[in-house]
This record gives structure tokens, C-alpha cells and sequence, in this order.
């Protein structure tokens, strides 16, 4: 559920590259030819997108373009989510819908804390509303972020805006037609995380950006019981290698007839994959 593209060529990275190798201990940037013929060699289907956050860093992001050209080079391998930024309004919203329409990507990738916006304002909502009418799912970074970790201040990125509650709880509430995923467990709010999937059926919870063995004991136990149907496998390549999140998932005490909805049959069903 959770893979970032390689970067474009012709696209300088972003300013904090470096500083999420560094957090995450990562390797070089794979190609796009790396990373396809990892998740070949892995028999994996991964969701791949991008975050746009033009409006507060000044940076262009990789394109949608891009990440459709990988989906269409790979089929096979890759389902693609369209990037917006929020703050360019009706941009944003034509961008969406072109996107999906146009690109045939599936889904909306946010990212509110480095985009720096609440996502229960209502400023916000026709993103939302586009997104049921189109009929995909958005995923919202949530929790912690790597991003800017460790720098002064952070880089300026503030953590506020990825608490599920109030923020994911109130854009579920409100649209209750829209699916959501929540990316990450979402420490130091897992136990808001938790409850907010719980309450809402239209939540999902995906376990990337934490390899298996530190993900909280709390949402494993919830992930083996009540979420055993809301809860998805991800990695966040390439900081996390999909190989070592699986190596490591083996060692956790999940039930054997709920690690293939982690792993497959929960993000087939909040994505409409019929034939997976």
C-alpha cells in the first residue's frame, strides 16, 4: 500500500532527501528499473505515488505523468495514486480528476504535515468529495513523520496536522462514502488511530514506515482481533525494503488465517481489486 516512486529524471530531489536516507539508514535511490524488478523478483503489487507540496516548500514534485508511465511500463507490478497540492484549489481539483480520468490512477496520496494544512477544514472537502465521486480511496499520512526528523525545528514541519483525531475522524464522519487509509501507525496517537478505525467503517490502517518488530504491541493485538479486516501491508520503499517488512512480519504472532488479509485481501477490497 505504500511505495515511492524513484525520482523523475529531470527532477532535482527535494532539499530533505538526504535527510530521510539518513533517518531511515537507507541505501542510494533505487532506478525505476531497480524497483521494478525488486517487487518482480518478489511477486509484489505495490501502490507507488509522489507528494506535491509545491505551495509550502517552492520544490516541483515528481509528476503524475511519471508515476502513470510506471504503471503503464509495469502493470503488472504497480497501481499508481495521484499527488495534489491542496492549496492550489480548483488546480488541485482539475489535476485529481485528470489524474484518474485521464492517467487511470487510483487513488489520492496526502501528506498534511509536510503540505501544511488541517484536513478537516472545509476549504479541503471538494478534494474529498472528487475522490467519491470517482469512486477512489485517499491515503492520509498519519502519526509521526521522518520528514524533517531530527533537524532544528523540525524543517518547520509540524506534527499536529496528522493526529486522527480530530482530524481523520471528522473527514470520515462527514463523508462517510469516502474509503481512508491511514498510513502508518500513527504514533504517538495509536491508541486514536485505533479507535478511529474501529468506529469508522470507512478506515483502513496501513502498517508502513515501521519495520514489523517496533510497530506497537497495541495495534498488532487490534491488527489480530477487531482490525484484523481493516489493516494492510506496506513498506514505504525505498526507506523500508519490502523484503526485510516481510522477513520481519513472519516473526510476528499474527494468526495464520489473518496474514492474508494483511497482506492481500483487505487492500483488494478498499481498492475494488476483483482480480488479484
Amino acid at each position: 500500500m505504500h511505495v515511492h516512486v524513484p525520482q523523475e529524471p529531470g527532477v532535482p530531489e527535494g532539499k530533505l532527501a538526504e535527510q530521510m536516507r539518513r533517518y531511515f539508514r537507507a541505501p542510494a535511490p533505487p532506478t525505476v528499473e531497480e524497483m521494478a524488478a525488486l517487487y518482480e523478483r518478489l511477486d509484489l503489487l505495490g501502490v507507488v505515488f509522489t507528494i506535491d507540496d509545491e505551495t509550502v516548500s517552492g520544490e516541483k514534485p515528481p509528476s503524475n505523468d511519471w508515476v502513470a508511465e510506471i504503471v503503464r511500463r509495469w502493470p503488472n507490478r504497480f497501481i499508481g495514486f495521484v499527488t495534489v497540492d491542496p492549496w492550489k484549489g480548483k488546480l488541485a481539483l482539475r489535476e485529481l480528476e485528470r489524474g484518474v480520468k485521464e492517467l487511470g490512477l487510483r487513488g489520492l496520496k496526502l501528506h498534511p504535515a509536510i503540505q501544511a494544512f488541517e484536513p478537516n477544514d472545509r476549504r479541503f472537502y471538494p478534494l474529498y468529495e472528487k475522490c467519491v465521486e470517482l469512486g477512489i480511496p485517499v491515503l492520509f499520512h498519519s502519526g509521526f513523520g521522518a520528514t524533517g526528523a531530527g533537524l532544528p525545528g523540525g524543517a518547520g514541519i509540524k506534527l499536529k496536522y496528522c493526529a486522527p483525531i480530530p482530524y481523520y475522524d471528522d473527514v470520515a464522519a462527514d463523508l462517510p462514502d469516502l474509503t481512508i487509509i491511514l498510513a502508518h501507525p500513527a504514533w504517538p496517537w495509536v491508541e486514536e488511530q485505533i479507535a478511529v478505525a474501529l468506529h469508522k467503517g470507512n478506515v483502513y490502517i496501513d502498517l508502513s514506515g515501521w519495520a514489523p518488530r517496533y510497530i506497537p504491541e497495541t495495534l498488532i493485538r487490534e491488527a489480530n482481533t477487531r482490525l484484523q479486516d481493516k489493516i494492510m501491508f506496506g513498506s514505504d520503499y525505498p526507506f523500508i525494503s519490502p523484503e526485510r517488512w516481510l522477513r520481519e512480519f513472519e516473526q510476528l504472532p499474527i494468526k495464520d488465517d489473518v496474514r492474508p488479509k494483511i497482506l492481500k485481501e483487505n487492500a483488494k477490497r478498499a481498492l475494488k481489486l476483483d482480480n488479484v
